[in-house]
């Protein structure tokens, strides 16, 4: 998902800041290819004190952000009776805490910007539930609440915070769902797939357009009609 957010992203003129533990290969293809306008910072949300310094650094490198996009999560499978507690806290660590924490640092420089744009990446299992997710589910329904209250705290500030929640799509966070249920679930969907993460990608460039300076604290689902 983040790669292909990059990509939509740089293929609209934007600049691209990537922030991950590591940086992947296609994110180093990504900088041969569209040199000066990519850039990688490392940084571990599992390590939350180190979160504002590393905001600093970024922002005196680059400059304030027009966008913050929170993409990174982690989602550990199994039922609740059998997670290891180590899991949970990662879980929310990395999906609330971080994300909270990170863009509370980085808003604060969109407000000397006097714009600026806020996406956070949800998913439909918020709202839908999925056996085996539930600790997953928790922390991006906790997303939904913050992008919502978040939009009315930066509002004044012509700040916009939405979400988009992606349906279910063939990336490294859905392994761990076996085929057969991927076709249930294509099924149930009311076009009978799997949405694309170029499709979702392309909700959230949008978000950051012009035409969507009047939308905030809403989430935008993209997942083929499995909730239709």
């Amino acid at each position: 998902m983040g790669l292909a957010i990059t990509r939509a992203l740089l293929s609209e003129g934007y600049s691209v800041l990537v922030a991950s533990r590591s940086r992947s290969a296609e994110i180093s293809d990504l900088e041969n290819q569209c040199e000066g306008r990519i850039y990688f910072e490392a940084l571990d949300l599992n390590q939350i004190s180190e979160i504002h310094v590393w905001c600093t650094t970024v922002v005196e490198k680059y400059g304030i952000p027009y966008a913050l996009i929170n993409n990174s999560a982690v989602a550990h499978g199994g039922v609740l009776g059998t997670m290891h507690e180590s899991e949970i806290i990662e879980t929310i660590t990395v999906n609330v805490t971080a994300t909270i924490v990170l863009t509370k640092y980085l808003s604060r420089s969109m407000l000397r910007l006097g714009e600026g744009r806020i996406v956070n990446i949800s998913s439909i299992v918020a709202t839908t539930g999925f056996n085996g997710l539930s600790v997953y589910a928790a922390s991006k329904s906790a997303l939904a609440g913050f992008t919502k209250s978040l939009a009315r705290e930066l509002g004044k500030a012509n700040i916009t915070v939405n979400a988009v929640a992606p349906g279910y799509m063939s990336t490294s966070m859905t392994e761990g769902i076996n085929d057969i249920q991927l076709e249930k679930i294509s099924r149930r969907s009311a076009l009978k797939r799997l949405v694309s993460t170029d499709e979702a990608a392309s909700a959230l460039v949008y978000l950051l357009s012009d035409s969507a300076g009047g939308i905030t604290g809403t989430t935008i689902t993209v997942d083929a009609g499995n909730t239709a």
